[in-house]
């Protein structure tokens, strides 16, 4: 038997009203994020955005798109929603960055099970902010209420950058050669990759409470766990200003030991020397708390670097000065070798 009465779209759980109050509680965070290029408002089908033929002869346009993995969780255990679009910008520009691009624009989808306007605004103020940071604009967007799909309160967000880079100027990593070494700048903590392992850790073999506070973090663990990730986008445009960077690496998913090979040419090597930086209590609570081999710590985690910079050896201690006395403590952490594109850890027990 089918319906004997009428069924309306928001019996079946969709709320277009809930989702024009988000639009509008949205805008002003979104208005903060406009760039001249941007043509238009918000509310169009397709965000328009005119390149500044002015400023590139030859623009390379360089796009990226990522979300935030399970470090959602936490937020959605801890109740709190106000940094984790940050976190989904800078996994996009800080990617993007690495060909030495400039992100102009960025765009998020959101995905949720019943639209709460307010808990929307707190993520997409997020968004803003980060993309304030990055000095990208934020033109478009899209908030999908699913439900059935997604559990009330829950959502998934993701972002996709776009930026540009004038051609004769893209670092690629092809100038990398035996010798030249790695600078790694430091990281705000777990940034937003290993956190299916460090829930594991945390919440289910060590039983701690998002609320419990520790000494040697300083905070309670879910703010810890909820640090947003660095943007290092006008640091590294400054340093590309000044110093001939030859290839550079965001440091997320598959830690120091996946990242850093994505670069290199061919017959070339990194090695790394373990102990020549600093790693944060964080990630000792974790290898601690999870029994974890350094290697495995390695290879999930970021072990607190964020971003790593290959040039000549005088060019990165002249980096490694200039950042010092920005108050960056930057780590010459490593030398390029020959051999085939990989790591190798030097320094472990």
């Amino acid at each position: 038997m089918c319906a004997s009465q009428g069924i309306t779209y928001s019996q079946a759980g969709v709320n277009i009203e809930q989702g024009n109050k988000t639009v509008e509680l949205i805008k002003p965070f979104v208005q903060k994020t406009m760039r001249k290029e941007v043509q238009g408002g918000l509310g169009g089908f397709g965000a328009l955005f005119a390149l500044d033929m002015e400023k590139y002869k030859k623009p390379v346009l360089v796009a990226g798109t990522d979300g935030v993995g399970t470090k959602l969780a936490v937020a959605h255990k801890v109740g709190k929603h106000d940094t984790i679009g940050i976190d989904c910008v800078a996994m996009c520009v800080n990617d993007i960055l690495v060909s030495g691009a400039e992100p102009l624009f960025f765009l998020d989808y959101l995905a949720v099970g019943k639209l709460e306007p307010e808990q929307a605004a707190q993520i997409v103020a997020g968004v803003a902010e980060g993309c304030s940071q990055a000095g990208c604009a934020l033109i478009g967007g899209e908030t999908a209420e699913m439900p059935g799909f997604y559990a009330p309160g829950e959502y998934d967000v993701a972002g996709f950058a776009v930026g540009a880079v004038e051609q004769g100027k893209i670092i690629d990593g092809s100038a990398i050669k035996p010798g030249d070494l790695l600078v790694g700048i430091p990281s705000a903590g777990l940034h937003s990759n290993g956190f299916s392992l460090a829930r594991k850790i945390v919440f289910e073999a060590c039983g701690i409470a998002p609320e419990q506070y520790n000494e040697e973090l300083g905070c309670t663990w879910g703010e810890e766990l909820l640090r947003p990730t660095k943007i290092y986008v006008k640091l590294v445009q400054e340093i590309m200003e000044q110093f001939p960077i030859k290839g550079m690496s965001h440091i997320t998913g598959g830690g120091l030991l996946e990242n850093p090979p994505r670069i290199l040419p061919p017959g070339t090597h990194i090695e790394l020397e373990y102990g020549t930086w600093d790693i944060p209590p964080i990630f000792k609570l974790l290898q601690k708390g999870g029994n974890v081999e350094t290697k495995e710590m390695l290879r999930t985690f970021n072990m607190g670097i964020g971003f790593v910079l290959i040039l000549e050896p005088k060019e990165a201690h002249n980096l490694q000065q200039w950042l010092k006395n920005k108050g960056i403590k930057a780590s010459l952490m490593g030398k390029v070798t020959a051999g085939e594109p990989g790591v190798t850890v030097r320094g472990l027990a």
